[in-house]
């Protein structure tokens, strides 16, 4: 399994990188964070995983091997830098860390067995399948040995992947940054991730590097916020901000719009698409429990041109614009998730193609008469 795992990597992926195990669980710690060395069980590369001992011998050191990525994956060598990744760490590691983290799941659990189902549906078992963003193994525990054989978790918060829950399919856990995935070309015939890719930078990119990593005739199922998401907070807070400050600030994340997710798909070279939307509708007291929630979530808003203070007068007149907008009878308000799912295949020589244009022997014209009774001549 050892050299298993170790196929999986680039040949050339950075040289600062370490390998924690706790218990039978590993994943990659960068080395930049010296604090995380000084924790219990840290082993280097040598120690006890001799396959990974070529991943040492490489040209690349992190500046480097993340500017190469980053051109890699870029259409014209430039990323659009939207959101603070670093932000994000720290906010899904201290979410990560509490003591009731469970209590705030209940929305990526939800999201998380949908995407499974789409996984069922397909008549098909997967050896070898990759999570990203995968949390707490929140589609992993709704999944099923007899589906997945071998299932690698991969999260940028080292605290997620510590506390992922046990299942009965073989998990390998490895931290990882979900722009730049660090596996060879052709390696997993199955890649999900649920509510994860609506905090990358270069969507594009991302949605490449998957199509790489994916065996020929390999899926992707994924699911991620849409861009209606969250709109009664969005325009609460702006509507506050308008009134007391006399300009608003934005504090809710943009997120990608179902009309493009489409075209990003077939840019990156997946085929046979399909592309649906969901919406969940939660009840909250109030707006404060709303952007708890978030806040528990990891799901606090980190663009770069966000506002770092919200006022008192603001929040409390947010609030009443809140409930007399969208409040329900019982005093109660509701929040609205726009999950958008997607699906798509690496092409391979096996499945169906379309046929060629002028070769159908049937009319449009026709179409209508489908299932209508034969009428009788009566000449």
């Amino acid at each position: 399994m050892n050299s298993r795992i170790g196929n999986c990597f680039l040949n050339r992926n950075c040289v600062c990188r370490r390998i924690v195990e706790i218990g039978s669980i590993r994943f990659l710690v960068p080395r930049q964070h010296p604090e995380s060395l000084s924790r219990r069980n840290v082993m280097t590369v040598h120690s006890r995983i001799s396959s990974l001992s070529n991943l040492i011998a490489s040209k690349y050191w992190c500046s480097q091997w993340t500017d190469f990525n980053r051109q890699l994956s870029s259409r014209s060598g430039t990323t659009m830098n939207i959101f603070d990744r670093t932000m994000k760490r720290k906010q899904k590691k201290w979410a990560a860390s509490l003591q009731d983290a469970d209590k705030y799941d209940y929305l990526r659990n939800e999201v998380g067995s949908r995407v499974a189902d789409r996984v069922y549906d397909i008549a098909r078992t997967f050896p070898l399948a990759l999570d990203i963003g995968s949390g707490r193994s929140h589609i992993a525990e709704h999944l099923s040995k007899e589906v997945v054989e071998c299932l690698f978790l991969t999260e940028i918060s080292d605290n997620a992947l510590r506390q992922t829950r046990k299942i009965e399919i073989p998990t390998h856990c490895f931290q990882a940054d979900e722009e730049f995935l660090p596996f060879k070309e052709n390696t997993f015939d199955l890649v999900v991730s649920s509510l994860s890719l609506h905090w990358i930078n270069d969507l594009p990119g991302a949605l490449r590097q998957i199509h790489q990593v994916l065996k020929p005739d390999g899926v992707f199922i994924g699911a991620m916020v849409g861009g209606e998401t969250l709109y009664e907070l969005r325009c609460s807070l702006q509507l506050a901000e308008l009134e007391r400050e006399g300009g608003f600030s934005p504090h809710v994340s943009p997120y990608t719009a179902v009309t493009d997710l489409g075209n990003l798909l077939g840019q990156a070279g997946f085929n046979m698409l399909t592309v649906d939307i969901d919406d969940i509708q939660v009840l909250y007291p109030g707006i404060l429990e709303v952007m708890k929630d978030l806040q528990g979530m990891g799901e606090s808003n980190c663009a770069w041109n966000r506002k770092s203070l919200l006022h008192r007068d603001t929040i409390l007149a947010a609030a009443a614009i809140y409930q007399e907008m969208y409040g329900n009878e019982d005093g109660s308000i509701p929040a609205t998730f726009e999950i958008l799912y997607m699906i798509g295949w690496k092409p391979h020589d096996s499945q169906a193609k379309p046929l060629k244009r002028g070769s159908a022997n049937v009319s449009f014209a026709d179409l209508s008469k489908i299932g209508q009774p034969a009428t009788k001549d009566k000449s």
